[in-house]
């Protein structure tokens, strides 16, 4: 068994950031409304000696709250509110907000977190004094979950009240950003995502999806029992072979990738008015994963084959204090085969180990990307016979953002490779050929991937260009012997 652990050094920033993120549990809290009850909850004042409010980062309720920030100075904080996004059109950015609850999700319930933080003075945009209590208003900002035209949730201010449609009232809205809601409070935390939520889309015939949870439990595979917040993909798929290969080196790859991601989150604020102090935002979690290669595989263009099987998406709601913070989850699990056809191959390989990729911001540096993995893999079985090399990779490429704004891809693409070297004689007496030369098996891990400009949703400074995470990459053998005709 070989043990690797790769971490980036260059990233210790990170440390420090979470550090200044926490503070202090929140002075007051605000008690949300009974399900169903019409009422606006009115903002709390801030306190004024200075206290740092640290706010709680928890998976969202199943009924989840709207919140709102309103421009009525600096006095003012976001809230919870029985206000909902009944419909939005992402081309005219006008949105139809209801004036009480409206359906499943449009109303908290009494256990969430309920700490409230800092409302967002905006003095761009004058507040319509002629706004009915509990009705949207002229600079409100509005954070909403996922909404009918706006699946990936919404983040917006009112820059104008157009009328009263049924349903609510009409509204048009521009892009808004978080510190407009999160003001100068603190908030970390990292939040599983419900393995149900996944939507999967099959991308080859013969791919199984199994995952667990509390209170409904999935079998896996023959009978095995999936470990409880995880999920399963099995796959299994013929892959093309060299042309003068026999019928007996028929290739295939097999194989399943298990994990349980969380999404990171962290906020430390410097105001409604000003870029946040640091921010942080990634995915990480655990994984396991064992496939196996049979046969002569070939590469048929001589670049290596890109296989996906599943493309899975998710968007887990964070309630942060008072506000819902709607992460965009997607994930491609892939194959991927690089060989020139000569070598007969029968490998498998078992990795285990957990996984983190994000961005961190610092005004000093601005946004920085974070990294690491620590895998450890087991040789299963190898064999290699005749002279060349194969590899092939079992990964997923995860892409996290917020609010439907992609801000980190990463790419996490554990492999296993045989190569042998040697020179293959043929008897002049018809016997059997005899092979004489080394081979060798390797496991790995690449992770690598991209900050992207939409982190900006923040309120940080737009990134004028995409930032490599920096390729992270690991190799360890796993067997190696000699060529034997």
């Amino acid at each position: 068994m070989r043990h690797q652990r790769a971490l980036l050094p260059a990233f210790a920033v990170t440390t420090l950031f979470l550090g200044a993120a926490c503070s202090s549990p929140a002075s007051e809290a605000a008690q949300p409304p009974a399900a169903g009850q019409g009422r606006q909850i009115q903002a709390t004042d801030r306190p004024t000696d200075g206290t740092e409010h640290s706010l709680t980062v928890a998976a969202a309720p199943t009924a989840t709250a709207t919140a709102t920030a309103s421009p009525g100075g600096s006095g003012r904080r976001a809230h919870r509110t029985t206000l909902s996004v009944g419909s939005y059109d992402s081309h005219t950015r006008r949105a139809v907000i209801a004036d009480k609850p409206k359906g499943k999700g449009s109303s908290p319930r009494p256990s969430a977190p309920s700490t409230s933080s800092s409302a967002a003075p905006d003095s761009s945009a004058a507040p319509d004094s002629s706004a009915a209590p509990g009705r949207a208003a002229v600079g409100d900002v509005i954070a909403s979950a996922p909404a009918p035209g706006a699946p990936h949730g919404l983040l917006a201010k009112v820059t104008k009240v157009i009328g009263e449609r049924d349903g609510g009232t009409e509204v048009q809205t521009e892009p808004a950003t978080l510190n407009a809601l999160l003001g100068d409070d603190t908030a970390k935390g990292d939040v599983p995502v419900d393995p149900s939520s996944f939507s999967v889309d099959k991308l080859l015939p013969d791919v199984r999806v199994s995952w667990s949870k509390t209170g409904d439990v999935h079998a896996g595979p023959k009978g095995a029992t999936v470990p409880l917040g995880s999920l399963r993909l099995d796959v299994g798929t013929e892959v093309a072979t060299a042309q003068d290969a026999p019928a007996s080196a028929a290739a295939s790859v097999r194989g399943f990738v298990q994990l349980a991601p969380r999404v990171d989150f962290a906020y430390g604020g410097s105001g409604s008015d000003a870029p946040p102090g640091s921010a942080y935002l990634g995915v990480s979690g655990d994984w396991t994963s064992g496939w196996a290669v049979k046969g002569r595989a070939a590469a048929a263009t001589g670049t290596p084959l890109r296989i996906p099987f599943a493309k899975l998406h998710a968007d887990p709601v964070l309630q942060v204090g008072p506000v819902p913070v709607v992460v965009n989850l997607d994930l491609t699990c892939y194959f991927q085969i690089s060989a020139d056809g000569r070598v007969t191959v029968d490998v498998e390989q078992s990795l285990k180990g957990d996984f983190k990729a994000g961005g961190t911001f610092g005004p000093a540096k601005g946004w920085t990307p974070v990294s690491s993995s620590d895998m450890t893999s087991t040789p299963v079985r190898a064999s290699v016979s005749t002279a060349g090399s194969v590899r092939t990779t079992l990964g997923a490429e995860a892409t996290v953002g917020l609010y439907g704004s992609v801000g980190v891809t990463a790419d996490l693409a554990p492999y296993l490779r045989g190569e042998a070297s040697g020179a293959i004689t043929a008897a002049s007496d018809g016997s059997a050929p005899k092979a004489d030369g080394t081979w060798g098996v390797y496991g790995g891990m690449d992770l690598s991937g991209t900050l992207r400009l939409q982190l900006s949703i923040f309120g940080t400074p737009i990134i004028q260009r995409s930032i490599p995470l920096g390729a992270l990459h690991r190799e360890w053998e796993l067997a190696s012997g000699k060529l034997s005709s």
